[in-house]
């Protein structure tokens, strides 16, 4: 399947209105059977089901709104980038990081992707951790 930039742009956003929504369904209908998702600062992993399980864990430590939000795409549609700032509440503490006690947060941060048969195949989301864990100290 040929993609083309407008196509990748509206794939993108409609993966950030299903996150914007907490519609894990509608962010999955995005992506590759085989997506590879390429977490801050951590592990790789791949597939629907451990992106599915990654959004569940997120949903309940973070309460985040993304704004200021600026898609890129490449002319042939095959990548595409977003710029974005993430508001976000602290909910459940995260192993190795402060407690959570309902602080608030707002990081810069911007995610890349690679797109095939008109479906994002790589996620690779990126912000600044010391800051955030400043933040939430």
């Amino acid at each position: 399947m040929t993609q083309n930039r407008a196509e990748t742009l509206a794939l993108l956003t409609r993966y950030y209105e299903a996150f914007a929504a907490h519609d894990h369904d509608g962010m999955l209908a995005c992506l590759t059977d085989d997506v590879e998702h390429r977490i801050n600062q951590g592990a790789v992993e791949h597939g629907k089901d451990a992106f599915a399980a990654f959004m569940v864990a997120m949903d309940t430590a973070y309460e985040e709104t993304l704004t200021d939000m600026v898609l890129f795409a490449s002319d042939a549609g095959t990548h595409g980038a977003a710029e974005f700032r993430v508001l976000g509440k602290y909910l459940k503490t995260a192993e190795g990081y402060p407690q959570a006690k309902g602080q608030h947060y707002n990081l810069p941060a911007g995610a890349f992707f690679d797109i095939r048969d008109g479906k994002i195949a790589r996620v690779s989301v990126y912000y600044n951790a010391e800051d955030w864990v400043a933040q939430v100290s």
